[in-house]
């Protein structure tokens, strides 16, 4: 074969192993825990989007080996009455987390699922008691603050996105250089704003400070949010923008692949 033959070859081989990797059905791992009850919600959710297949992993399992992303998702761990997600981080599974999230994986908590990666150190900060000492539960709006993380890919910086609350422990607290890091870091991905984008204390649902609504880890693979995409999925519901975030985290496995394709091609050649 000639040198030019060999070259048009190798770049038809190249996007080949690119399509198949980024072709192949996404898994995503709903991790349940006794008492989570938003777990059918993130399953039905996320099996509505077409190229993706969520799972149901019990906490007693100790591997996410087959998974590309894992979901925490909302409701009541055991041993909540100690202090939110206090227990449940002590769960077998939570080993398998944190061990995939250090490498990298994407991993997603709702609700309660931020508390728990708030209390197995994933994410800084701590969820406290409301300020209104009451349970809430309405549609808020949250503004996009950061547009290129792997959970905000299809938002621009300042989108208004309508998503559901439910909670009695969901204000965000963090000391005053924490706070500092977060933000110099763009680690605040979501604030709660009013209807015209003002992140002002009335659209405040909990008493978060500066209106967090959603942080991530310092890499951007690890976020939490109070407010539940997953209940935001459908317009009948009353929004659908919780989509969004379950596509961008598709766009950023998928580019992942793709890249990983490109880098064994690449060997093999």
């Amino acid at each position: 074969m000639r040198p030019q033959e060999e070259s048009k070859a190798s770049s038809k081989d190249l996007r080949v192993r690119t399509r198949a990797a980024t072709s192949e059905i996404m898994k995503f791992a709903v991790i349940q825990f006794p008492g989570s009850n938003c777990d059918q919600d993130c399953i039905a959710a996320i099996n509505s989007i077409d190229g993706v297949r969520a799972e149901y992993v019990w906490h007693k399992e100790t591997s996410l080996r087959d998974f590309d992303a894992i979901v925490l998702p909302g409701g009541f761990a055991y041993g909540d009455y100690l202090r939110c997600g206090a227990i449940a981080r002590f769960s077998p599974i939570m080993q398998a987390v944190v061990s995939d999230a250090r490498a990298g994986k994407l991993v997603l908590g709702t609700c309660n699922g931020f508390q728990i990666l708030c209390e197995a150190g994933l994410l800084p900060g701590a969820l406290v008691r409301n300020r209104s000492l009451r349970f809430v539960c309405e549609m808020v709006a949250t503004r996009v603050e950061v547009a290129d993380s792997p959970f905000t890919h299809s938002c621009a910086e300042g989108t208004l996105l309508r998503l559901p609350v439910a909670h009695g422990e969901g204000c965000f607290f963090a000391d005053a250089t924490t706070l500092r890091d977060l933000n110099q870091h763009r680690q605040v991905i979501l604030r709660y704003a009013d209807e015209k984008g003002r992140s002002v204390p009335e659209a405040n649902p909990n008493g978060s400070i500066e209106n967090i609504a959603g942080i991530s880890n310092r890499e951007r693979n690890v976020f939490g949010l109070m407010p539940h995409p997953d209940r935001a999925c459908d317009e009948k519901l009353g929004s659908a923008d919780g989509v969004r975030i379950f596509r961008s985290m598709m766009q950023t496995i998928n580019a992942n692949r793709a890249q990983a394709a490109v880098g064994l091609a690449r060997q093999v050649a």
